[in-house]
């Protein structure tokens, strides 16, 4: 997987693509990315890659390095970026210092002996893929402020159209398409946590790329904070994508001896489509250690938030549990609400301890009930969080990540805890610790509900500082107590990347439950992340984020493919709902190991109108099938679908899978097959199945069993 040739080119081959990593002229460059090249050929790129110089310009042709140098020739963007007390040292010009290779990882060594800066590029092999970062030294006396560290890779001059991923609030993971011409497609993020906006992945892909066609190249961030994301194509015609943390004035001040570590960014290529991607940032984030799947089956989640808010009553939440347990529930997570003040959203945040007002016995008589109905008991905390009508706050309103002598600005009610702080990061463990170690709690659903503004530490910016701290103080409880799971939750999907999902078991997607966002939303999730680690929870009928009414049928569909969860009242249902719910429950378990352990497909329907997926077992012998008609559909007739991911050789059962009823169709008549069909794995891959008529806001759930 990792070579050196002629200790100069490092070479990481993943499933017949590579990353070389080139220093025989100078400061590393990626010198190829993209499918496998011999060893000869390889070193060949060095003379190949030596270009004309045209009039008009430089003596010397500058390659954009992994760490672009201006002071060496770039003219795009400056990879290393910073400069000492009197101004000096602001454009860094390195010489390769060595290469140091173990089995899976090469560190080349780059120091700018005049500038008293050391840079060491670190290359990881993943399970199929590369993760690249930096390691920044101050080698000098006095200080060097860093603004910033962004790491590049260039991409062929085929890679015509860029993808990324964003959105808002409840509408989060929204897939962004535009073509990439001369200049610059580039965005910040500056809300100090990953954002609902903004998420810092970037897919570069030949023109019309799609799901199961076109060469891709993706370079995704791991880091929870402020982002920089940029795609640049200079006026010679090289394309490179740049990612890095986006620094604020003053935050990184490196004193004599002092380094900076920058956050990971995952390199992935792929000559099938943006399937090749996803499987590839699926297989590296499931091969954390512990990481949650079919070893762990994920519990199906009750949560109680939209079933009662704030008003917390032991024998209603009792009734909860009870009622979730007979329709299959597995973990009861008592959400907002059970700590002291805590009866609406304006007060309390800060103060972790249990409500004695609302919980005369503590919560010992709610967690021994949901356990011993088999349940395992979760809770809900916004630890970085504080509200001014607090115990903490009037206690310490220094520990608040404001600045001196403004106005602090509020959202929700509330303000940002400073977790650079070591004395605020230890009393909050002292807090949650307490509560952990004193009942039988095995998850946590820790939230972040608002952004970071004007975040100052000391009167310095302290959003890196916070993002670190809240990176160590989970570690610290992760070690006090390892059979607890952490949730990362932040108003849904505003804290998703890899880096939390070192340290935690879950996302939570998106407070909406609106099953028809949903589909967009668990589709632009699935290019980053596995199905196992996206909360996806069935609602009321009615949505409380968007007002929409929806089936039964078409909600358990969307929820059907994530980590299932209920956000309905169980306790309004009538009997035969209640039936229903626990149908889909039970059939949800029944495929829970291929939905949380099978590869996850996304189809090319050719109709924007319709979403589908496939999630498809190692060998290739079984296969769920989701297709969902979420608007008017273009033509009369749905286009053929043809199923990715599945054995042409083998023959297949196809099976309609009852969610609470089969969803209607517009159409005197369905496929025949609808009712169950044997067929060959070549058709359904090549020809493809003839779809039937659905209505919009409706999905089908086929189960594809390979026959002997």
């Amino acid at each position: 997987m990792l070579r050196v040739i002629e200790d100069s080119i490092v070479v990481f081959e993943v499933d017949g693509w590579q990353v070389a990593c080139d220093v025989s002229a100078g400061p590393p460059v990626v010198s190829h990315f993209g499918p496998a090249l011999s060893d000869t050929s390889l070193l060949s790129l060095a003379v190949l890659g030596q270009r004309g110089i045209p009039h008009g310009s430089l003596d010397v042709d500058t390659p954009a390095g992994v760490l672009a140098e201006h002071g060496s020739g770039w003219m795009g963007t400056p990879g290393l970026a910073g400069h000492r007390d009197n101004g000096s040292a602001w454009a860094p010009r390195m010489d390769v210092g060595g290469i140091e290779v173990d089995a899976l990882r090469a560190v080349i060594e780059c120091t700018d002996a005049v500038a008293g800066i050391k840079a060491e590029i670190v290359f990881d092999a993943q399970p199929r893929s590369v993760r690249m970062s930096v390691v920044v030294h101050n080698l000098g006396p006095d200080s060097y402020h860093l603004d910033a560290a962004l790491l590049g890779v260039v991409v062929p001059g085929r890679a015509t159209d860029l993808l990324t991923l964003g959105g808002r609030w409840t509408h989060e993971f929204q897939q962004r398409r535009t073509q990439w011409v001369d200049g610059v497609v580039a965005f910040e993020n500056r809300r100090g946590k990953t954002s609902h906006e903004r998420i810092p992945a970037v897919f570069a892909g030949t023109a019309a790329f799609a799901n199961t066609t076109g060469e891709v190249w993706c370079a995704a961030l791991g880091w929870s904070g402020n982002a920089t994301v940029r795609a640049e194509q200079h006026t010679d015609g090289t394309k490179v994508l740049q990612l890095g943390e986006l620094l604020l004035p003053g935050e990184i001040r490196l004193e004599a001896g002092e380094s900076y570590s920058s956050p990971s960014i995952e390199l992935v290529y792929s000559d099938h489509g943006t399937n090749g991607i996803s499987h590839a940032l699926h297989a590296s984030i499931r091969a954390r250690d512990g990481h949650p799947g079919v070893d762990r089956p994920r519990p199906v989640v009750l949560n109680t938030w939209e079933a009662v808010y704030f008003n917390h009553d032991l024998e209603t939440l009792k009734q909860l549990a009870d009622r979730g347990a007979e329709v299959g529930a597995e973990r009861f997570v008592l959400d907002d609400g059970w700590f002291h003040l805590r009866r609406h959203d304006r007060a309390g945040l800060g103060d972790w301890w249990v409500d004695p007002e609302v919980w005369p016995n503590g919560l010992e008589p709610i967690v021994s009930h949901v356990t011993a109905l088999g349940m395992e008991f979760g809770l809900w905390f916004e630890p970085e969080m504080v509200n001014p009508d607090s115990e903490l706050y009037r206690t310490h309103p220094e520990w608040a990540l404001v600045p001196a002598g403004y106005e602090p600005v509020l959202g929700r009610h509330q303000l940002v805890l400073d977790l650079g702080r070591q004395e605020v990061a230890d009393y909050l463990f002292g807090q949650i610790d307490a509560v952990l170690a004193n009942h039988n709690i095995s998850y946590v659903k820790w939230d972040m509900n608002r952004d970071l503004v004007h975040a100052s530490h000391d009167d310095r910016a302290g959003a890196h500082a916070h993002v670190v701290g809240t990176y160590a103080l989970i570690d610290r409880l992760k070690a006090a107590h390892p059979h607890v799971e952490i949730e990362s939750c932040s108003s849904g999907g505003g804290r998703a990347d890899f880096e939390i999902l070192k340290r935690t078991e879950r996302i939570w997607t998106s407070d909406s439950n609106d099953a028809l966002a949903r589909q967009h939303i668990q589709a632009g999730a699935s290019m980053l992340f596995p199905p196992e680690v996206l909360g996806a929870h069935i609602g009321p009928p009615q949505s409380h984020t968007s007002g929409r009414r929806h089936g039964l049928s078409f909600r358990a569909a969307t929820a059907f493919f994530g980590h299932l969860g209920i956000e309905w009242n169980v306790l309004t249902m009538t009997d035969a709902e209640r039936e229903r719910l626990a149908s889909v429950i039970a059939v949800h378990k029944q495929h829970r190991a291929l939905l949380h352990g099978g590869t996850t497909w996304r189809l090319d329907t050719g109709d924007d109108a319709t979403v589908a997926f496939a999630v498809v077992n190692t060998d290739a012998t079984e296969a769920l099938v989701s297709y969902a008609t979420v608007d008017m559909t273009r033509y009369s007739q749905p286009l053929r679908l043809r199923i990715a991911g599945i054995n042409p050789e083998l023959t297949y059962r196809i099976e309609t899978l009852d969610l609470a009823g089969r969803p209607a169709g517009a159409a005197k008549s369905q496929p025949a097959w609808i009712d169950g069909i044997s067929v060959s794995g070549e058709v359904l891959a090549v020809v493809g199945l003839a779809m039937p008529l659905l209505y919009p806001e409706s999905a089908l759930v086929l189960h594809l069993l390979a026959e002997a």
